[in-house]
């Protein structure tokens, strides 16, 4: 069964930067991360999941939400199963529990529905604050 770790969060100030780390291990025999698309979202308290980034199996594309859009980036190390997301200028309004998510689906497109992901991982918890 596949398993994700989120690794990274923590407090920063207005504006700081952050990397988080996805890390998947416990592929089913044949299969590596390049079969599947990989998804950050957050849940704010008293508000809904959301998804913030996505980037497909084999890493040919990716999606961001309009809040995050060039804000943010997603990339994979494929030597350590591991996907990044690395969030600059961060706001307030980013305060949330981070999660990744996977779905073995190859595709040239990634959604950032909660419904398109079946593994999940713990979350991470991202404070912006002063």
């Amino acid at each position: 069964q596949l398993q994700l770790v989120e690794s990274g969060g923590g407090l920063v100030q207005p504006g700081g930067s952050l990397r988080l780390s996805c890390a998947a291990s416990g592929f089913t025999s044949g299969f590596t991360l390049d079969y599947y698309a990989i998804g950050w979202f957050r849940q704010a308290p008293g508000k809904e999941r959301e998804g913030v980034s996505c980037i497909t199996a084999r890493g040919g594309s990716t999606n961001f939400a309009d809040s995050v859009k060039d804000r943010f980036t997603i990339s994979r190390d494929m030597t350590k199963n591991t996907v990044y997301l690395q969030m600059s200028s961060l706001e307030p309004e980013d305060t949330a529990v981070y999660y990744c998510a996977a779905v073995r689906r190859l595709s040239s497109l990634c959604l950032l529905v909660v419904e398109g992901y079946d593994s999940w991982g713990q979350g991470t918890q991202v404070t912006v604050s002063s």
